[in-house]
């Protein structure tokens, strides 16, 4: 089942059907528990509507309503590898390495909602780096009971010059408007996503592909329930929110996102999430 958020209300695709949500707040709508039953037993007597699906490739905006973006660093080897390569002159190698072995996961703050796009929008590049790459990532919704209710594709766009430069630099190279993108939808299911899900990423500059790849979730040394659980700590979300799991894919060392290239993140079951560099 997937939940898209458009110009004119809610609409919910399952089974090839869509229908409109009764709820026409998007907080309301999927801040829930159970929300799979919740949302079948909602729709159970609706009549479906086809020309919803043309409201979807017209009106789509992100889904997203007064939730927070949160995210999850050094989640899988090839993440712990490039942030220990990025930060070795500024002596940050072995950070990173204990971060990958400890206990306690890396979680940080990413974007409050204002700052989210979704899929159709342009995300960014900060002025004052020269060294820029996306980061595909699985994207979970928690809800403010603190279950995992549904997923989402995420880019978590991040300067890696300005990381490697000073950890504690973090939150400059991560949060900044435009660094962050979700959607197309939020994707929910009966039972968890499923371990061996693939997520790809494709860019193109000028009609070109320039980098490519893709990895299955199972690869990441954390299970999402212990992200979740270090999350929800001490800290309370009213709306429920978004956690970013972290990425294995990195591109080469030489490569640097630039305006006009196009980036397209795909994850099985959820969709493609697609968004152009400005």
């Amino acid at each position: 089942m997937k939940i898209y958020r458009t110009k004119e209300g809610i609409i919910i695709e399952h089974e090839g059907n869509y229908y409109p949500s009764p709820k026409s707040d998007w907080d309301a709508c999927v801040n829930r528990a159970n929300l799979f039953t919740t949302l079948l037993n909602e729709i159970k007597n609706s009549k479906s509507d086809a020309s919803l699906k043309q409201t979807i490739e017209t009106e789509l905006r992100a889904p997203i309503g007064k939730q927070e973006v949160w995210a999850s660093g050094v989640t899988y080897l090839r993440s712990r590898e490039a942030r220990m390569e990025e930060s070795k002159d500024a002596g940050g190698g072995d950070f990173y390495a204990r971060v990958y072995e400890a206990d306690r996961p890396e979680l940080f703050f990413k974007a409050p909602a204002y700052r989210v796009v979704g899929a159709g929008d342009n995300v960014r590049i900060r002025k004052d780096s020269k060294w820029n790459v996306p980061e595909p990532e699985l994207t979970l919704f928690i809800c403010s009971a603190g279950s995992i209710e549904g997923y989402t594709v995420g880019n978590d766009m991040s300067s890696r010059d300005i990381e490697g430069e000073n950890p504690l630099y973090l939150p400059q190279a991560k949060s900044y408007d435009g660094s962050t993108a979700i959607g197309p939808c939020l994707f929910v299911a009966e039972k968890p996503i499923a371990p061996d899900a693939v997520i790809s990423i494709t860019i193109h500059r000028k009609g070109e592909t320039v980098f490519s790849n893709e990895i299955s979730i199972n690869r990441m040394k954390r299970k999402h329930t212990e992200l979740v659980e270090y999350l929800f700590r001490e800290v309370t979300f009213p709306h429920g929110t978004y956690l970013m799991t972290g990425t294995g894919i990195v591109p080469p060392d030489s490569f640097t996102l630039q305006p006009g290239d196009v980036i397209k993140i795909t994850i099985e079951n959820i969709g493609t999430l697609e968004n152009t560099v400005a």
